[in-house]
């Protein structure tokens, strides 16, 4: 992965302004898979989230906790209807290495601790992604990577 790849994470602007809901993009090759995610995120506000507001304002009267909760359905969604609607497999990132380096394999300090957590229930998918959030939204997490990594083992290798 090139430089911007592994810079790319799932960042919000700032809670309870006007693009509260929006994901900020930088120009290039993850945008695409921000834009996807941005899609079911906006769907969930607008459609899902049971709130008091006005659409217009219940896309912008949200808070960072909010913001996490959004994130999470619209990944879990996203893997879930790659896992045909039976599976979803959510990778992590851990400080153990999984996977030794060989043959034309270049270690990356990255991939091969990549750690798979595959579920059967979609609601579990999403509470384990709430719960490990900040995998995808943290600075330095490769959280688009890992979210890609995700869709492929999700969908498998043969589908």
């Amino acid at each position: 992965f090139s430089s911007e790849w592994a810079k790319a994470y799932f960042r919000f602007r700032e809670p309870y302004s006007d693009l509260a809901y929006a994901l900020e993009a930088e120009k290039g090759g993850t945008r695409a898979i921000l834009m996807a995610v941005q899609a079911h995120i906006i769907k969930y506000l607008l459609f899902v989230r049971n709130t008091e507001y006005t659409h217009l304002e219940r896309l912008c009267r949200i808070s960072r906790q909010e913001q996490g909760e959004a994130l999470a359905v619209a990944l879990a969604d996203t893997l879930w209807a790659a896992g045909g609607g039976v599976r979803a497999v959510i990778c992590l990132v851990t400080t153990d290495i999984h996977v030794m380096p060989s043959g034309d394999y270049k270690a990356d300090n990255f991939t091969e601790r990549i750690q798979l957590f595959e579920f059967s229930e979609k609601a579990a998918a999403q509470e384990f992604i709430f719960d490990h959030i900040n995998c995808f939204k943290g600075e330095g997490s490769h959280g688009v990577i890992l979210f890609l990594y995700s869709l492929l083992f999700s969908r498998t290798l043969e589908r």
